[in-house]
């Protein structure tokens, strides 16, 4: 799937009692005022999940442990996109990097979809996990 000099990404899907972690990206980065899951992009010799270990370690400043890859999808602007399931601390204190966040929320997947500034390839993942293309359930450590 991934093309010579294709940018990669890492997507954080957590959930607790039903409902997903969702951030909304500060007014620094790129797509800023849009609402997504945690994640970005791959380093240089970094693994999918090493660079969810450290996007929640930048953004949130919490331990992530990455479980299982839930899909991939290539955005509209090139970008391949592996998509995973995590976990954080059912205790966990999420500590929004003002520079790269500017605020989390744990909303349902319908709360997300009624987002106007949620962006897109969040939401063609939300369609594929309502048509039955993988699960996701409630996990802490």
């Amino acid at each position: 799937m991934t093309q010579l000099g294709q940018r990669r990404g890492a997507v954080g899907v957590a959930a607790r009692e039903g409902r997903l972690l969702v951030i909304r990206r500060s007014q620094f980065v790129e797509a800023p005022g849009a609402y997504c899951f945690p994640g970005g992009a791959i380093e240089a010799g970094e693994t999918e999940e090493a660079a969810l270990v450290r996007e929640f370690r930048e953004e949130l400043d919490v331990a992530a442990l990455p479980l299982q890859r839930l899909w991939r999808s290539i955005t509209s602007w090139d970008v391949e996109l592996a998509w995973w399931h995590v976990a954080i601390a059912a205790d966990a204190a999420l500590a929004p990097h003002a520079r790269e966040v500017e605020s989390c929320h744990w909303l349902t997947p319908s709360e997300m979809l009624a987002l106007p500034q949620l962006l897109e390839s969040n939401r063609d993942f939300l369609a594929a996990g309502a048509a039955g293309a993988f699960a996701i359930r409630d996990v802490s450590f």
